[in-house]
Formats: structure tokens, sequence, C-alpha cells
């Protein structure tokens, strides 16, 4: 065998399709493939998909002649695919005439018995499908495993052409390579095409299992690609036996659902109840008032040994040969297959005959008391066994330390029906194997993946059907139909990062005044109020007794408050990706990464490490404060993140001023020249009033200017615009909003008619308590009347006012 078996011909002459790719190669030495694959590896990682896959620069071309074998090939199987699922869901003729063994079916763990109605039946199994493949010694190409629940990878595919064409380009000048969009846009056109909805757009969800899913990147590209939401099982109801999404505006109805969620978990009362289903999902399918692609029980035939009765079930349902070899394979609970696997037991390797995410065990390499239980639990149990032979994949050159090396590959190719016929896309994914992996199984985390080319020799492009022919779209420009787990995640986003700022600027106040040396007895009173501010906005110490830089210290701790507002930050920007654009993302994602940068060394360095934490995290609410007012439409997420800004920045700094204000009248200089640092407003009072500092004027700044950003009244004002906008009438909650902002004036007007301002100014912490009472009651509202979707609080036997 070759060292490069991919490029290489079996006469040891370099295969002409590898020639415009090695003649590029040729060009950049090992330190600059070194540069390219590090750009590749940190544009993914700017972009968000890093660590779940890489990208090799290195790419693999196929010729088109051996392609159109593969394309007949594959189509074929597809179809073969699509009959057997419609066979075992419906008539089961291959169970009746002996063709398929039923622990084939009824034991497989992908078959689901609730499936198995005439309404399933009716519809296609399979819309998209994907297959993995090897080339052996031989030169032929080989089936490994079916992918038939989902297409996992194809938006991998699709990310890694379009990042290798970004950091590579003169890769692509001298071929001809056949383009992934065409097959996207035609995927798009198909799945508008399903729904016959004649008054309307047909409303299309990619259905994730969330952030926490290693394919959460993907299922977010692949949204993107084909225009479609991206929703988690909370963002679904059921009523009525229809599928919705539960939006600010009320429900929208779901028609169509792209299915990331493994089929027996899609419905918690027709499962084991545990993942992340929708209660009510399968029973609205059955009605028709909602199609899933693929159906829920397309990975009954994913099973391993099912491939030992596929060319038998060609002939059956096809009435055709099977174009495309399978991996050797018997089932064990066949006792013809028993004896043949007794005469070269070590030759073969063991798997399970049903579940395809568990790898083969050859036998040769296992320890002898290992293979005598294997064996046995084989004579137990034959039919959960199969034996197969592993092919050893080809090897293609990728990039290593030292320059090119040679790595075994396996490709996977991506199929989509458009309601017409089966159409491969026009490239794939090869998957670059690690030492002793399998060459079976799942994707894993960081892999590292090839582009796979098909070259032409013509620019023709894929035709698929005619574009959906759609009624004109309402134009719209409210925020209403954002869902409204979306809107939770921007407002909490939003108060996370303000409640980060807010905190950030206390630690910083009082830190500075530690770093001073021994302390000026002013100085002394202040680091006692700054210490006591900033336990209120949410820092403590177990043992009260500490100093302000042992409560910082405490806090960056990866238990500690700071840092878990920052690590919930990092979760609620990754859940938001697919409603942020990637300038925007990349921006939020950077600040994110410094911030946790500036973090990590302070907790062994000084006071002055410290302060360098927590100006980096100021910066970081700034960078998400100056992008999001530049970079995101006014309306849906940027009005939620806004009015999360609000609020938090309302409730925080009544309670620190309400702290403020407790002090003794005879403190009150010192308590005001505080509150003009922590609300960044000592340059705006110096140029208004020179150096006469009075409690009416340094109040009237921080509570009642409303062209103050960092006023109380600024908050409250900016808080009733974005609840008007959201469309609150029904509660009031804009009044509410106004009711607060009215309250502050009226405080600050006493303060000016009052005889002894500082006595006036002292007693303004109780009115403060109350009002941070008020706004938090506010929040509670927001939080009913937009998130958890639930009515007005009514009192039982009694007439609301």
């Amino acid at each position: 065998m070759s060292a490069f078996d991919e490029m290489v011909n079996g006469r040891g002459g370099v295969r002409s399709h590898w020639r415009p790719v090695l003649g590029v190669l040729a060009g950049l030495d090992a330190a600059q493939l070194r540069v390219r694959a590090d750009r590749l590896e940190r544009t993914a990682e700017e972009e968000g998909a890093a660590p779940s896959w890489r990208c090799d620069p290195v790419p693999l071309p196929i010729d088109y002649r051996e392609w159109a074998a593969l394309e007949t090939g594959l189509c074929q199987r597809a179809r073969l695919l699509e009959a057997l699922l419609a066979d075992i869901y419906g008539p089961q003729a291959m169970l009746r005439d002996g063709v398929l063994p039923p622990a084939m079916v009824f034991a497989n763990p992908g078959f689901l018995r609730t499936c198995r109605t005439t309404p399933f039946a009716a519809a296609p199994f399979l819309q998209n499908y994907a297959v993995d493949m090897v080339r052996g010694a031989d030169g032929r190409w080989r089936v490994l495993a079916d992918r038939t629940s989902a297409a996992p990878g194809i938006g991998y595919a699709r990310e890694s052409r379009r990042l290798l064409a970004r950091v590579m380009p003169e890769l692509f000048r001298p071929a001809q390579v056949r383009q992934l969009r065409p097959f996207f846009d035609a995927w798009q056109d198909a799945l508008l095409n399903t729904i016959h909805a004649t008054e309307r757009t047909p409303f299309v969800a990619l259905l994730t299992p969330g952030v926490s899913d290693p394919q959460w990147p993907e299922h977010l590209t692949l949204s993107r690609d084909l225009n479609c939401a991206l929703v988690q099982s909370r963002d679904l109801t059921v009523r009525a036996g229809t599928l919705f999404l539960k939006t600010l505006r009320g429900l929208q109805k779901v028609d169509l659902l792209l299915s990331r969620v493994p089929g027996g978990m899609l419905d918690p009362l027709e499962s084991s109840g545990y993942g992340p289903g929708v209660t009510g999902l399968m029973d609205a399918v059955r009605h028709g008032a909602v199609r899933i692609l693929n159906h829920p029980g397309a990975a009954a035939v994913e099973a391993p040994a099912l491939a030992a009765f596929l060319p038998a079930i060609c002939r059956r349902l096809l009435g055709e040969a099977l174009l495309l070899p399978t991996t050797p394979t018997i089932w064990l609970g066949d006792e013809g297959a028993q004896r043949t696997a007794a005469q070269g037991f070590t030759r073969w390797s063991i798997r399970s005959a049903l579940d395809p995410n568990r790898p083969p065990r050859a036998l040769a390499d296992m320890r002898v008391p290992d293979r005598m239980l294997l064996e046995q639990s084989i004579r137990t149990r034959p039919w959960a066994y199969a034996a197969c032979t592993v092919a050893e994949p080809s090897l293609a050159p990728c990039h290593g330390p030292s320059g090119l090396d040679a790595r075994p590959v396996v490709v996977r190719l991506f199929l989509m029906h458009d309601g017409m016929e089966w159409r491969v896309m026009q490239g794939g994914l090869a998957r670059v194997l690690e030492r002793g992996e399998h060459v079976t199984g799942t994707l894993p985390e960081g892999a590292l993946f090839k582009d796979v080319w098909v070259l032409d020799q013509d620019t023709q492009d894929l035709r698929g059907p005619e574009p959906a022919r759609l009624p004109p779209v309402a134009i719209r420009r409210s925020s209403g139909d954002l869902p409204s787990r979306v809107a939770d995640d921007f407002y909490w986003l939003g108060r996370y990062v303000e409640r980060l700022d807010q905190q950030a600027r206390l630690c910083r106040a009082g830190l500075l005044r530690r770093a001073r040396g021994a302390p000026l007895p002013r100085e002394v009173v202040e680091l006692d109020v700054l210490q006591s501010c900033i336990e209120v906005a949410g820092l403590e110490l177990e043992d009260r007794a500490g100093s302000v830089d042992e409560l910082v210290r405490e806090a960056l701790k990866p238990s500690g408050a700071l840092a878990h507002g920052l690590s919930r930050a990092t979760e609620l920007t990754e859940a938001l990706r697919d409603r942020l654009t990637i300038e925007t993302y990349s921006a939020f994602a950077h600040a994110l990464r410094a911030a946790k940068s500036d973090i990590e060394p302070a907790l062994e360095a000084g006071v002055d490490g410290m302060v360098h934490s927590m100006t980096g995290l100021a910066r970081f609410a700034a960078t998400i404060s100056g992008v999001s007012a530049e970079g995101m439409v006014r309306g849906g997420g940027w009005l939620f993140l806004d009015l999360g800004r609000r609020l938090e920045r309302a409730r925080v700094s009544t309670l620190v001023l309400a702290n403020l204000l407790e002090q003794p009248p005879s403190r009150m200089e010192s308590t005001l020249r505080v509150i003009l640092e922590l609300f960044d407003s000592a340059i705006t009072y110096r140029t208004r009033y020179m150096s006469v500092l009075q409690p009416a004027a340094a109040l009237d700044l921080v509570m009642a200017d409303r062209g103050n950003p960092r006023s109380l009244a600024y908050q409250f004002e900016r808080m009733a615009r974005r609840l008007d906008e959201a469309g609150a009438d029904e509660l009031d909650l804009a009044g509410s909003a106004i009711h607060l902002l009215h309250q502050t004036e009226t405080l600050v007007q006493g303060l000016v008619d009052a005889a002894d301002p500082d006595q006036s100014a002292a007693a303004l912490a109780g009115d403060l308590g109350v009002l941070a009472d008020e706004i938090g009651r506010l929040s509670d509202r927001i939080t009913r009347r937009f998130f958890a979707l639930l009515p007005a609080a009514q009192a039982v036997g009694l007439e609301m006012a």
C-alpha cells in the first residue's frame, strides 16, 4: 500500500485530479503551511466553531468520473433505505417473508413502535441522509455506515469550504471545483415545497438540543444556510394538537421541523420521559399538524447488522443489485453465520448488531480473558452481535508538524430529496483519523476534517427544482416575532453584563484606596462604605471582617460571584449566536476572552493586578454596550438586551445610593465624592458647579438628570421606552417605569427645597430602599409578561382593579 493511497494511482503516478492541489502546495514550505493552518483554526475560533471541529488546509479531491459512479450508487442506496423504512413501519413484508429477521426490528432501539401508524407511513421517511465511506486497498469504495436519523456533519462541510476558500484562495484558482451552495438552495426550496401553504409562508424550524450539545455550532450554521429558525424544546408547545413557537406576540404555528434530537426523545409522553422533547409532539405529527424530517424512527435502518441483509432486500424491494458494497458483515443470530465466523474467529471484529455508535472490537487484539467473556456473551445473546471485517482506510496527505503526513481518512457524503429525486451534495467531509481511532462511531469533538472536492471539466451547477411559489410576505417592523426564550436570554445577558460592570466599578474604587498605603481618616470611612456597597451589589465574604482585596479575590475564584457572572454571560452569548451577526458575535466573544484573560492572573497578583482585572470587566461591559448600539437593529434582541441593562443598572444604583446615604450628615461631603466617582459623573459635576459640592446638585445629577446615562432617571425613561416598544400596554409596565421616574424626580425636588440639604439627603436612604423594592416588583412583572407567558395574577373570589 502506498503512503498516499488517495493521491497515487496503482502504477505509482500522481492521480490527475491531485495535480492542481499539489502544484499550489509545492509553493508552500512547512512554515507557510503551518501559518495557514493556524489561520484556519483562529478564524474558526473567532466565529465560534472551535473547538467542535478543525479544518485541514489540504483538501481531498475526487475525479468527476469516479464521482458519477458514486452518485448513482448513493441515490440507489437512499431509495432502498426509504423503501425499507416504509416496509418496517408499514406492511412489514420483509419480516413476513423471512428476508429480515425480527430481531433487526423489534429489538432495535431505533425502531419506534409508536410511529407505526398510517399517517406516518404516508409521508416520506427520509429527506436528508449521510453515508460514511472508505476507499480500500483495491481502490473500491465501501459503505461503512448509514446516517438516516439526521445528516451530522453537513454544516461542517459547508463551513470547511467557506473557511478554506477564505484562507487558501490560491487552491481554488487552478481547479474547477463544484460548488456546494446550489445544494443548499435546492434543499431550502424543497423544504418550502414540502408544505402546501397558500395564504402564508410556511414556518420551518430546526430543533436542536441546545448550546450544550457538541454539534451546536453545526446546527447554527445549518439553520442559517437553510434560512430556518433555530429552536429548542422550551421554545415550543403543543396546543390542541398543533405545534407552536412561543413568541412575544403569542403562539406561531410551526409547519415543518428539522429535528436534530433523537427520535426516541422527541416526546416525553411516548418515551422514557428523559431528553429535550416537546410534550404532545408525536400526537401533533399523527394528526398532520406538523411534519418532522427525518422521520422520528428513521434510525431503525442504522443498525450495523442490517448490512448483511441489504443485498437481498435491494433485490426484493427495488428489483436491482446493490451497487455500493458494504463492509463485509455477518449477523451472528444466524447459525450459518456463526459457523462462518468460527472458522477464522480471530480474523473478525465483533460489534453490536443494533447500536451504530459502538465501535467494533478486533478479536486478534483482545486479551484471552476478555475474548472468552465476549464469546460467552455471544453464545448467550447471538442476535445482539455482528461480525465484520473493517476495511483499512486509504491514506491522504494531511497537514502535520513537519509538513504533509499520510493519515487515514473516512469520507462522509450527503444527499437530499428535492421532492422528485435524490441529489448528492457535490462535495463532502473527510474525517482524519487519529492514532488508534476507530473508523466508525460519531463525529468526535475537536476532530480534524478535510474539505472534499469534486473536480469537473465544466462549470455546470447543480440544478434543483423550481423555486417555491409563495404568497408575498407582510412587512413587519415589530419585535413580537422574537421567541420568548430568546428575549429572556437577551434580557439576562444585559443584566449580567451590567451587574459585572457595577460590581467591577465598586471593587476598583475600593482597591484603589487600598493601594494608596496608609489611608487617611476620610479614606478609611470611604473604604468601609465601599465595602458595604460591594456586599450590597452581590459580593460577600463568609467572614465579613475581611478586607476589600480579600473580598475581590474570593469573587474572582471559579466559584466566586464575578467568575460566575462572566460564565453566565459567556453561556448566554453562545446561546444567542444564531441571533447575532458574525461581526457582533465575534466582538462579544473577543471581549469575553479578554476579560477572562485579565481575571486569571489576578488571583496570583496583588492589588494592582486585581485593579487591572476590574478595569478589564468594565471594558468588557463598555464593548458590549458599544457594539450592540451600532451592530444591532433597534428591536427584538437589542430591545431586551437594553431593557435588561437599564433595569439592572437602576436596581444596583438604587441599592448603592441607599447604602451610601445611610452615613451621618457630617460625612456627606465624602459620600458625595464617592457617589460621583461610582456614577462616572465627577467631570460633569465639576464642569457645571466647579468645586462647590452640595447634596442637591450632586444627587440631581445622578438621580434626576435625564441626560446623564448613569442616572436613575435615564434608566427609568429608557425602560419605559423599551417596554412601550415591546408591547406591554395591557399591564401598563411602561407606566410603572414612568411612575418610578416621577418618584425619583420628586425625591430630588424635595431635597432641593429642603432647609437642611445634608440632613434631607441622609433621610433619602429609606425612600431609595422602597424604590429598589418597586424595581424588583417591576422585574417580576416583566418576567411574567414576556418570558413565563403566564396570565396576570388573579385573587380567587375577589375582583381585581
